[in-house]
Protein backbone atom coordinates (compact mmCIF):
# COMPACT_ATOMS: atom_id res chain seq x y z
CA UNK A 1 0.00 0.00 0.00
CA UNK A 2 1.52 2.99 -1.05
CA UNK A 3 1.46 5.76 1.64
CA UNK A 4 -0.69 8.65 1.69
CA UNK A 5 -0.05 12.08 2.19
CA UNK A 6 -1.73 14.34 4.10
CA UNK A 7 -0.64 18.29 3.53
CA UNK A 8 -1.05 20.75 6.09
CA UNK A 9 -0.22 24.48 7.29
CA UNK A 10 0.62 25.63 10.73
CA UNK A 11 -2.08 28.09 12.06
CA UNK A 12 -1.60 30.48 14.96
CA UNK A 13 -5.31 31.71 15.60
CA UNK A 14 -7.13 29.30 17.92
CA UNK A 15 -10.64 28.93 19.17
CA UNK A 16 -14.15 28.63 17.86
CA UNK A 17 -14.57 31.44 15.54
CA UNK A 18 -11.19 30.77 14.22
CA UNK A 19 -12.12 27.10 14.07
CA UNK A 20 -15.08 27.94 12.34
CA UNK A 21 -13.78 30.65 9.71
CA UNK A 22 -11.40 27.63 8.78
CA UNK A 23 -14.37 24.87 8.57
CA UNK A 24 -16.35 27.61 5.92
CA UNK A 25 -12.63 28.15 4.19
CA UNK A 26 -12.80 24.18 2.94
CA UNK A 27 -10.36 23.56 6.15
CA UNK A 28 -10.06 21.27 9.13
CA UNK A 29 -8.77 22.24 12.20
CA UNK A 30 -6.35 19.84 13.23
CA UNK A 31 -2.99 19.64 16.32
CA UNK A 32 -0.33 17.85 15.48
CA UNK A 33 1.45 15.87 18.61
CA UNK A 34 5.20 14.36 18.77
CA UNK A 35 6.69 11.80 21.23
CA UNK A 36 7.67 14.07 23.78
CA UNK A 37 3.56 15.68 23.88
CA UNK A 38 4.62 18.89 22.18
CA UNK A 39 1.44 20.18 19.97
CA UNK A 40 1.38 22.22 16.53
CA UNK A 41 -2.08 23.51 16.01
CA UNK A 42 -2.50 23.14 11.97
CA UNK A 43 -5.21 23.27 9.50
CA UNK A 44 -5.88 20.79 6.81
CA UNK A 45 -7.53 20.46 3.08
CA UNK A 46 -11.15 18.94 4.41
CA UNK A 47 -11.29 16.86 0.51
CA UNK A 48 -7.86 15.94 0.93
CA UNK A 49 -8.55 14.94 4.53
CA UNK A 50 -11.79 12.92 3.94
CA UNK A 51 -10.09 10.90 1.26
CA UNK A 52 -7.10 9.72 3.28
CA UNK A 53 -9.46 9.49 6.73
CA UNK A 54 -11.42 7.37 4.66
CA UNK A 55 -9.21 4.88 3.11
CA UNK A 56 -7.03 3.68 6.39
CA UNK A 57 -7.12 2.36 9.66
CA UNK A 58 -6.44 3.39 12.99
CA UNK A 59 -2.56 1.62 12.58
CA UNK A 60 -2.00 3.16 9.24
CA UNK A 61 0.72 5.46 8.94
CA UNK A 62 0.33 9.11 6.41
CA UNK A 63 2.91 10.90 5.72
CA UNK A 64 1.74 14.82 7.14
CA UNK A 65 3.70 17.67 5.46
CA UNK A 66 3.72 20.50 7.67
CA UNK A 67 4.97 23.50 5.76
CA UNK A 68 6.88 21.53 3.75
CA UNK A 69 8.71 19.46 6.37
CA UNK A 70 7.36 15.61 5.76
CA UNK A 71 7.21 13.31 8.65
CA UNK A 72 5.57 9.79 9.61
CA UNK A 73 1.86 10.39 11.44
CA UNK A 74 -1.09 8.14 12.97
CA UNK A 75 -4.54 10.16 12.85
CA UNK A 76 -5.16 9.11 16.17
CA UNK A 77 -8.34 11.02 16.65
CA UNK A 78 -11.06 12.96 14.81
CA UNK A 79 -14.06 14.72 16.07
CA UNK A 80 -16.72 13.57 13.34
CA UNK A 81 -20.34 15.54 12.62
CA UNK A 82 -22.53 12.64 12.00
CA UNK A 83 -25.82 15.01 10.82
CA UNK A 84 -23.79 17.19 8.21
CA UNK A 85 -21.27 14.10 7.31
CA UNK A 86 -18.23 16.32 8.09
CA UNK A 87 -15.07 16.21 10.12
CA UNK A 88 -14.90 18.56 12.34
CA UNK A 89 -11.09 18.33 14.29
CA UNK A 90 -8.51 16.02 13.73
CA UNK A 91 -5.48 14.94 15.71
CA UNK A 92 -2.30 13.35 14.47
CA UNK A 93 0.16 12.02 16.56
CA UNK A 94 3.72 12.22 14.53
CA UNK A 95 6.44 9.45 15.08
CA UNK A 96 10.03 8.73 14.69
CA UNK A 97 9.85 5.02 13.86
CA UNK A 98 12.69 4.62 16.71
CA UNK A 99 10.24 4.20 19.72
CA UNK A 100 7.53 1.39 19.99
CA UNK A 101 4.06 1.26 19.99
CA UNK A 102 1.80 -0.38 21.68
CA UNK A 103 -2.01 -0.96 19.92
CA UNK A 104 -5.07 -3.12 20.33
CA UNK A 105 -6.59 -4.59 17.11
CA UNK A 106 -9.89 -6.26 17.19
CA UNK A 107 -9.27 -9.89 15.65
CA UNK A 108 -11.35 -10.67 11.94
CA UNK A 109 -12.00 -13.56 11.24
CA UNK A 110 -11.36 -15.12 7.35
CA UNK A 111 -13.29 -18.45 6.54
CA UNK A 112 -16.01 -20.51 7.74
CA UNK A 113 -14.98 -23.14 9.93
CA UNK A 114 -14.99 -26.68 8.84
CA UNK A 115 -16.65 -27.98 12.23
CA UNK A 116 -19.20 -25.72 11.32
CA UNK A 117 -19.76 -27.21 7.95
CA UNK A 118 -20.19 -30.07 10.24
CA UNK A 119 -23.04 -28.76 12.30
CA UNK A 120 -21.00 -27.61 15.13
CA UNK A 121 -21.38 -23.69 16.21
CA UNK A 122 -18.27 -21.30 16.53
CA UNK A 123 -17.47 -19.39 19.60
CA UNK A 124 -15.92 -16.24 20.10
CA UNK A 125 -13.68 -15.38 23.06
CA UNK A 126 -11.39 -12.46 23.09
CA UNK A 127 -12.80 -9.74 20.89
CA UNK A 128 -9.25 -7.74 20.71
CA UNK A 129 -5.48 -8.28 21.24
CA UNK A 130 -2.39 -6.01 21.86
CA UNK A 131 0.56 -5.58 20.43
CA UNK A 132 4.17 -3.97 20.13
CA UNK A 133 5.65 -2.62 17.01
CA UNK A 134 7.47 0.14 15.39
CA UNK A 135 4.89 2.45 13.88
CA UNK A 136 6.82 1.02 10.39
CA UNK A 137 5.85 -2.27 11.51
CA UNK A 138 1.91 -2.15 12.82
CA UNK A 139 -0.11 -4.51 10.61
CA UNK A 140 -3.12 -2.58 9.37
CA UNK A 141 -5.28 -5.35 10.16
CA UNK A 142 -5.01 -8.76 12.04
CA UNK A 143 -7.02 -11.25 10.43
CA UNK A 144 -7.05 -14.87 11.66
CA UNK A 145 -7.96 -18.02 9.20
CA UNK A 146 -10.37 -19.80 10.75
CA UNK A 147 -11.00 -22.23 7.89
CA UNK A 148 -9.09 -25.50 9.34
CA UNK A 149 -10.88 -25.39 13.17
CA UNK A 150 -12.75 -28.30 13.28
CA UNK A 151 -14.94 -29.45 16.31
CA UNK A 152 -13.53 -29.36 19.88
CA UNK A 153 -10.58 -27.14 18.27
CA UNK A 154 -8.90 -24.19 19.62
CA UNK A 155 -7.81 -21.26 17.65
CA UNK A 156 -5.54 -19.19 20.04
CA UNK A 157 -3.48 -15.97 19.47
CA UNK A 158 -0.07 -17.49 18.94
CA UNK A 159 -2.18 -19.59 15.94
CA UNK A 160 -2.29 -15.92 14.41
CA UNK A 161 0.22 -15.29 11.11
CA UNK A 162 2.14 -12.12 12.90
CA UNK A 163 5.35 -10.69 10.96
CA UNK A 164 8.43 -11.11 13.45
CA UNK A 165 8.42 -7.79 14.08
CA UNK A 166 5.48 -7.83 15.74
CA UNK A 167 5.57 -8.57 19.42
CA UNK A 168 2.26 -10.16 21.46
CA UNK A 169 1.35 -8.59 24.38
CA UNK A 170 -1.74 -10.77 25.18
CA UNK A 171 -1.18 -13.98 26.04
CA UNK A 172 -0.02 -16.51 23.62
CA UNK A 173 -2.14 -19.12 25.67
CA UNK A 174 -5.23 -17.13 24.85
CA UNK A 175 -8.11 -18.62 23.39
CA UNK A 176 -9.43 -16.29 20.13
CA UNK A 177 -12.24 -19.17 19.01
CA UNK A 178 -13.54 -22.47 19.34
CA UNK A 179 -15.96 -24.64 17.83
CA UNK A 180 -18.57 -25.98 19.90
CA UNK A 181 -19.89 -29.50 18.74
CA UNK A 182 -23.63 -29.51 17.92
CA UNK A 183 -26.31 -29.01 20.25
CA UNK A 184 -28.48 -32.51 21.01
CA UNK A 185 -32.31 -32.84 20.45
Amino acid sequence: MEQMVVSAEIRAETGKKAARLLREAGKIPAVVYDEEGKATSISVDSVQFNKVWRSITKTTLVTLDVAGKKSDALISDVEYDIMTDTVLHADFFAVSNKKPLVRSYKVQYQGTPSGVLKGGFMVKHIPEIKVRALPKDLPVRIVADVSKINIGELFTVKDLNLPESVTLLTSGEAVLVTVAPPRSK
